[in-house]
């Protein structure tokens, strides 16, 4: 489960939007951390070569570029520290040199902006990682851990726990479906699957159909992620290939609800390329995310059944859309409260004549 066996390797359609993703949640996780903190933290666990085969730049680039780049850079007065693990050799080489020709591209490098890569599995590198930060007595910075295996070994559920603890932390993680569902009753990897969920109960699905054991595991490793790394904030996307099959599956674990808007914003934004395109499920419905012919009923059923006969404040609709739905904040006021109100179906109390500004009380009628 080493990936290819060359040093580079093609930039499929599916890895172009991971990054795309990638490069957008970023550009609005640095500001809003950089704020409040001394230091954050970018954590690469499977860096690869740092480039593709035709030049592209790989996340250890984009998560550097982002950053220089932003807007808001000059005003960012924290440090920040890059911290990239590749295991294999000529791939580790391979990236020290295209870091190398990047800081020289951007000289002078900022003093603030810190790189330092390793070559070594991510799992040794956390453990190392830990070892160091109890020694020292301190708690790691703010992280975004994005994590981005080829298969499912060297992930050990209870290593992402211990390594995430810290408030702020969060995870992004490639949850390879396919390797799981082909492994999982073949005996000869538990060991593997059992760190990976950080338990042996993904054994009850060999007997499962294909459909129901895949649906199975992803429910245990989200609920994994929620429990044992404590991320109260777990949102899973499919990513659905040109076949009509799911690829795989993104998890995205974070402690604050301003982190899942962040990341609803980035999906919603993200062009998939290539015929891939991310789904989420709500109400055993597919929503698909693209910004085009926005189907929003799912959302309009789910709010008049879990609203019936209570009033609530437009801020309260506004977080159970990020957390409980597939949807952005935007989708919720004139897509689909303007038009309930028009119909009849609410009843909204609000300063001034339209619109739903802050303040805003909306009533669900009994059904």
């Amino acid at each position: 489960m080493a990936g290819p066996k060359t040093t580079l390797w093609e930039l499929e359609p599916h890895t172009r939007a991971k990054h795309d993703l990638l490069r957008r949640y970023l550009g609005g996780w640095f500001p809003v951390l950089s704020a409040y903190n001394g230091r954050i933290v970018f954590l690469d666990g499977f860096a690869g070569p740092g480039a593709y085969d035709n030049g592209e730049p790989g996340s250890p680039l984009i998560a550097l570029d982002t950053l220089l780049n932003h807007s808001y850079f000059p005003k960012m007065r924290c440090e920040f520290l890059f911290f990239f693990c590749e295991a294999d050799t000529k791939r580790f080489e391979s990236l020290q040199g295209l870091i190398e020709t990047y800081k020289a591209e951007n000289a002078p490098w900022p003093s603030n902006v810190k790189v330092e890569a390793v070559n070594s599995p991510f799992a040794q590198t956390a453990t190392d990682l830990l070892s160091y930060i109890g020694t020292q007595k301190r708690k790691l910075a703010p992280t975004f851990a994005f994590v981005d295996p080829f298969g499912f070994s060297g992930l050990p559920m209870k290593l992402l726990a211990d390594l995430l603890s810290f408030d702020r932390c969060e995870l992004f993680v490639n949850y390879m479906v396919n390797f799981v569902n082909r492994f999982a009753g073949a005996g000869n990897v538990d060991h593997h699957l059992t760190e990976l969920f950080g338990t042996d109960e993904y054994k009850e699905a060999a007997f499962l159909q294909r459909k129901d054991r895949q649906q199975f595991m992803h429910d245990l490793y989200q609920r994994q992620l929620s429990e044992v790394c404590g991320f109260p904030y777990v949102q899973s996307f499919a990513m659905i290939n040109r076949t009509g099959n799911i690829g795989y599956y993104l998890f995205h674990g974070t402690r604050d609800v301003k982190g899942v808007e962040l990341m609803k914003d980035a999906m919603w934004k993200v062009d998939p390329g290539g015929g891939f395109t991310f789904s989420d499920r709500l109400a055993g419905q597919d929503v698909l995310f693209t910004e085009d012919d926005i189907d929003v009923t799912p959302l309009r059923a789910v709010l008049l059944d879990t609203f019936s006969g209570r009033t609530v404040d437009i801020t309260q609709l506004e977080e159970f859309t990020l957390i409980n739905t597939p949807y952005r904040k935007t989708h919720l006021r004139r897509p689909v409260l303007g038009p309930l109100e028009k119909e009849g179906l609410i009843h909204v109390a609000r300063r001034g004549r339209a619109g739903f500004p802050t303040g805003t009380r909306v009533t669900f009628p009994n059904f």
